[in-house]
C-alpha cells in the first residue's frame, strides 16, 4: 500500500511538469534544447514523462533520436525512465545525467552537440533516411527546404 501511495504521488509529480503531447498545441522541446549540457536530452525527458502518464499522442520515448543521445551518454534508458518517473524536475535530472553519464571532457560533449546539431539527412543511416523521406512528405508544410536533420521537427512543431 506505501509503494502505491508513493508511485500515485510521483506520478502527481511527473503530471506537474509533463507536456501534453496528444493534441498538436504542445510539443516536447527541440532537439536542440540542451539538458545536462546535451542536445536530445530535454527532448527526450518531455517524450518519457508524456509516456509515463499516457498523452505521448504520435510521440514515442526511446525512438532512434533518444537513442542517439543515450548511446552516446551511455546511460541505460530503463533507469533514466525510472529516475524521471519519480517526478524529478529538470534540474535533478540535468544532476543524475552528470552523475550516471559516462565522463567526458566538456570539449567532447560540444563537438558531439555541434555534430548532431549539424547532421544533414544524407548523414543518417539509411534506414532513417527512408523513414525521413516519408515522414517529411506528410508532416511538414510544401516548399520547406531541409538543411538539417534537427529541422524536421522544428519545422513540423513550428519553431522554425
Amino acid at each position: 500500500m506505501k509503494k502505491k501511495k508513493l508511485m500515485t504521488k510521483d506520478l502527481e509529480k511527473v503530471r506537474l511538469l509533463a507536456r501534453d503531447l496528444r493534441d498538436g498545441k504542445q510539443f516536447p522541446r527541440s532537439p536542440r534544447a540542451t539538458l545536462a549540457g546535451y542536445v536530445l536530452a530535454a527532448r527526450a525527458v518531455d517524450k518519457c514523462r508524456a509516456v509515463l502518464l499516457g498523452w505521448e499522442g504520435e510521440y514515442h520515448s526511446n525512438c532512434p533520436l533518444d537513442q542517439r543521445w543515450l548511446k552516446f551518454a551511455e546511460i541505460d534508458y530503463d533507469d533514466f525512465r525510472s529516475f524521471v518517473a519519480t517526478g524529478a524536475t529538470d534540474d535533478e535530472i540535468a544532476a543524475w545525467v552528470g552523475d550516471h553519464a559516462k565522463k567526458r571532457p566538456r570539449a567532447e560533449i560540444i563537438a558531439w552537440n555541434n555534430k548532431e546539431r549539424d547532421l544533414h539527412l544524407s548523414d543518417l543511416p539509411l534506414e532513417l533516411q527512408e523513414y525521413m523521406e516519408d515522414y517529411i512528405q506528410q508532416f511538414i508544410p510544401r516548399n520547406r527546404v531541409i538543411h538539417h536533420w534537427f529541422d524536421v521537427y522544428d519545422l513540423e512543431e513550428e519553431r522554425l
